[in-house]
């Protein structure tokens, strides 16, 4: 069998690239099923830290992420190596709409093989990730920088190039069989592994329509999913959590302000807010370092937000919101230096209550007061996720941050 294209069928070289393209998709894809299956699941808020599933599912996104590298690199080769062969020639170019969906179906799949695994390459590449590549190279990508906001938009351009490159599947496998089963031609044939005699087709020549076609779906794919995409994101975006009165009219009110948390799961930041809390301040500038006032802050559990892991937050092995929903900070103001600050008291959440202090600065000009504090805790030591005792799955320490702009009450 000859290595190189003919007018009337392919050589042994495209066919290869054909047959192997094909196998390492329809491998990839329900490789990816399953993995993002197994992710809802870790996500759910049923979910019990099973270290299985999670170590389940870092092995099917791997497997998925490596052949979906595999995928990219075996089609640039493909695309290359057809640049410089002859095609063959249809065998029924007198059927216009016919051939123009079948070679618009062509380049449509020749684009897909790149957009697909490049933008879930991109996607992984754009975070600190987990379920590693099986490569020496490639957990980061030149040019792309650690962004989960580039890594989410990517993942959504993923989504949908592969919903469209799965249909084109589909409608390249129902052209394929319609030839061989309606029309009994050797279209298929053609493409299949072996050496036989082809028909002689009709002189013809290849119009540039289905390239143009083709390219113009792919903008509106991805065009379409970037701007789905960014209204969700935008639409998404919690009001500033603000939300405090003082308790007695004595001290200071909250106008503004910002609680959050952030926590490391399977390598990748995963940040919130929660948009409904209280803070009860009194406060006293010190004429030199020493106590200051006293501030309880009471935040309702439920109004965290967490990205995608937001239900499974919210699950009895972790915050438990149902059963425990508040937690409390309870702490003496004490002036360290300065702007220097630091809030000494209690945390509880799940009626766990522990030591913490919170550092922070403290800037006041008249009756208006802006504060900006972090500190991190140990999520074991409160309960929360003591299903899951691997650090590298979710990480033990939680960063939690506050800004607000308080004014002194009258």
């Amino acid at each position: 069998m000859s290595r190189l294209n003919t007018h009337q069928s392919y050589g042994s070289v495209s066919k290869s690239f054909h047959w192997l393209t094909a196998l390492l998709i329809l491998t990839a894809f329900p490789l990816g099923y399953f993995a993002n299956s197994l992710a809802h699941t870790i996500q759910g808020p049923e979910f019990d830290g099973s270290q299985a599933t999670i170590d389940r599912a870092k092995l099917l996104f791997s497997l998925h992420k490596t052949i979906g590298v595999t995928v990219f690199f075996t089609a640039l080769l493909r695309i290359l190596w057809a640049i410089t062969q002859e095609k063959p020639r249809l065998l029924h170019p007198d059927r216009k709409l016919e051939a123009w969906a079948a070679e618009t179906a062509h380049w449509v799949l020749y684009c897909a093989m790149v957009i697909v695994p490049l933008s879930g390459w991109i996607h992984h590449a754009a975070t600190d990730g987990f379920a590693p590549i099986w490569w020496p190279f490639g957990q980061n990508l030149p040019m792309v920088p650690k962004s989960e906001l580039l890594s989410e938009m990517f993942a959504s351009i993923h989504y949908y190039a592969m919903l469209l490159l799965g249909a084109s599947i589909l409608a390249h496998v129902a052209g394929a069989l319609k030839h061989h089963v309606i029309d009994k031609d050797s279209t298929l044939l053609r493409m299949l592994p072996g050496e036989r005699a082809m028909p002689e087709p009709p002189a013809q020549t290849h119009s540039v329509l289905p390239f143009v076609t083709a390219v113009l779906v792919w903008t509106m794919v991805i065009g379409g999913s970037t701007a789905l995409f960014v209204r969700s994101h935008s639409a998404a975006e919690p009001a500033a959590p603000v939300a405090s009165q003082t308790a007695d009219g004595s001290g200071w009110a909250v106008q503004s302000g910002t609680l959050g948390i952030e926590v490391v799961q399977m390598g990748s930041a995963v940040s919130g807010s929660f948009a409904d809390w209280i803070a009860n301040i009194t406060f006293a500038e010190p004429d030199a370092p020493g106590p200051a006032g006293d501030v309880e802050v009471t935040i309702a559990i439920p109004s965290l937000t967490l990205g995608s892991v937001t239900d499974q937050a919210m699950g009895a092995d972790y915050f438990d919101a149902e059963a425990y929903p508040s937690a409390v900070f309870a702490a003496d103001i004490v002036q360290i230096e300065g702007t220097s600050y630091e809030a000494q008291g209690t945390l509880t959440i799940r009626d766990q209550s522990v030591p913490t202090t919170l550092p922070f600065t403290l800037e006041i000009e008249g009756d208006t007061a802006t504060m900006s504090g972090r500190t991190e805790v140990n999520r074991l030591d409160f309960n929360v996720g003591t299903g899951t005792q691997d650090e590298g799955t979710l990480g033990f320490g939680v960063d939690i941050t506050v800004e607000l702009t308080a004014t002194r009450a009258e």
